[in-house]
């Protein structure tokens, strides 16, 4: 059977009834320098690392209210992306028997607890993975410009890439909430991606992918069926 599910037929599936990895990600601005798909990018690399796994077609649009501000962007919201997810579960887990959800944007990441949490309630052996990086800047800064030029060198345009709101998340976070990203950042960037690298980008993404591997290999989903 083909890696990629898309490429397979359905005896090629039936026969084989792979445990399934979806990439979900989002559409959404990441300044004036990275792809709006670029959460979606980072989320299908890593699964498409997961040994174990035939990779699905990403659910390639998120909960991205925050970023509504700024054209491209396009948003299912929390309560869309819930449904979505519960019905590709319970769907993909009539012949898969597992689902790993592996998720590249944060703001995801409430609608697919509830969603897992549910789907774990009724039987089926699902879970999600965050993409996340520890100590990683908030958006469109060094960490995701640096996995971008790795990736996808040739999507990013790193000579439009410039500083954004370096201020800590934390202190900038009442200001987000009420008015999302263009409330405190004009181009969108939450840091700085102007020392950016392909190098650190293959360094973060490797050992992102060792973090992800690790968790599937323990598989001990917690109460909201997230993966650690």
């Amino acid at each position: 059977m083909p890696h990629h599910l898309a490429d397979a037929t359905w005896p090629e599936v039936g026969e084989r009834r792979p445990a399934l990895a979806v990439p979900v990600g989002a559409l959404e601005q990441h300044g004036p320098h990275l792809p709006l798909d670029t959460d979606t990018r980072i989320a299908s690399a890593v699964a498409a690392a997961l040994p174990g796994f035939a990779l699905a077609p990403a659910i390639a649009y998120g909960a991205s209210g925050e970023h509504e501000a700024f054209a491209g962007t396009v948003s299912l919201g929390a309560e869309a992306l819930r449904a979505v997810v519960t019905e590709y579960g319970r769907s993909a887990c009539r012949w898969a028997p597992r689902v790993l959800l592996v998720n590249g944007h944060g703001g995801n990441a409430p609608a697919l607890a509830e969603a897992v949490a549910l789907l774990r309630y009724e039987g089926r052996d699902v879970a999600w993975v965050p993409c996340a990086v520890p100590g990683a800047d908030a958006h469109a800064g060094r960490t995701e410009t640096s996995l971008l030029l790795h990736l996808s060198p040739s999507e990013v345009r790193l000579d439009r890439a410039e500083p954004g709101d370096l201020r800590p998340i934390a202190e900038i976070l009442p200001a987000l909430r009420a008015g999302g990203v263009a409330a405190v950042s004009p181009n969108g960037v939450l840091g700085d991606p102007t020392a950016s690298s392909a190098a650190e980008g293959e360094r973060l993404f490797d050992e992102l992918v060792g973090r992800c591997r690790a968790a599937v290999a323990r598989w001990e989903p917690d109460a909201k069926g997230m993966l650690r």
